[in-house]
């Protein structure tokens, strides 16, 4: 059994007995052979979530997505499910936002190239012009942006419509979105903050660290809301530095974090394992 021609099916419901034997019930009913599973339940605030990965193992499993949608309602409906159902191969598609630093897009631009991405980047948007090389090297296509504030952020909403993108990745884009923008995208925007969260929010995080002093240096992936820096933490990341290191050092080890944790946050969802829960996320390994 391999993963080709396999599902995803992700949920979340209010935590209960049965959910587990429900949904892996139905599955084994119907000839699914399970390649994975994850769960968790939250008993702070009684949540339950569960990743499945399977595939056809026998003559009962349906033929197409819409007989298999169907074949699930109904497990769906007696434990009041939130579901989703994709295929593995699906490719999330995603519009990465930029402005003039490159390590960031670089990297992901490279794990795409290289099938080390989970995702698919279908465009670049950017208020500078500065990395439309690096970008249309890559057979993608550059959007400048207006001067404009809402106007940026209406191009931005063209883009993504006109791709059919799911998800808006800010990786290094150094402009605060509205909050009106922010809550149109809730749980589909993404951005990698150059600090530890929650210290140092907000601008120069790295020289505000040195004048501090720090021992560590880290950056953060978490889904943008209307409050700056405060939404949701889908990865971390941090290293060691010592007295010796200047702001120039902390940028220079920061950037390398920045670009990983990022590629990480972007594979996780690509992979379908983040959760929202609360203000907080559930990311199954």
């Amino acid at each position: 059994m391999t993963t080709e021609g396999a599902w995803i099916l992700t949920l979340t419901c209010a935590d209960r007995v049965g959910v587990v034997a429900g949904v892996t019930g139905l599955l084994a009913r119907h000839d699914g052979f399970i390649l994975d599973s994850q769960q968790y339940a939250d008993l702070e605030t009684g949540r339950f979530f569960m990743r499945v990965v399977f595939a056809r193992g026998g003559p009962r499993f349906p033929d197409d997505a819409d007989r298999l949608r169907l074949v699930l309602s109904g497990v769906a409906a007696e434990y009041d499910l939130g579901w989703s159902l994709t295929r593995s191969d699906a490719r999330l598609r995603i519009v990465v936002a930029v402005s003039k630093g490159s390590h960031c897009l670089n990297d992901l631009l490279h794990r795409q190239q290289s099938g080390a991405l989970s995702a698919e980047i279908v465009a670049v948007v950017s208020n500078h012009d500065r990395l439309r090389s690096l970008t249309e090297w890559h057979g993608l296509p550059y959007h400048l942006l207006p001067a404009d504030k809402a106007a940026q952020e209406a191009e931005i909403g063209r883009v993504m419509h006109d791709a059919a993108a799911d998800h808006l990745v800010l990786a290094r884009y150094m402009q605060v979105l509205s909050a009106g923008f922010a809550d149109r995208l809730a749980g589909r925007c993404l951005n990698i903050h150059h600090s530890f969260l929650p210290g140092f929010k907000g601008a120069r995080p790295y020289h505000r660290a040195h004048e501090r002093g720090v021992k560590l240096i880290g950056a953060t992936a978490h889904f943008v809301t209307g409050d700056l820096d405060e939404g949701p933490i889908i990865e971390q990341a941090v290293e060691r530095v010592d007295h010796r290191a200047s702001v120039d050092d902390l940028i220079r080890i920061g950037r390398d974090i920045e670009a990983l944790v990022l590629a990480r946050a972007v594979n996780a969802l690509g992979e379908r394992r983040v959760f929202l829960n609360g203000n907080r996320t559930v990311v199954f390994q």
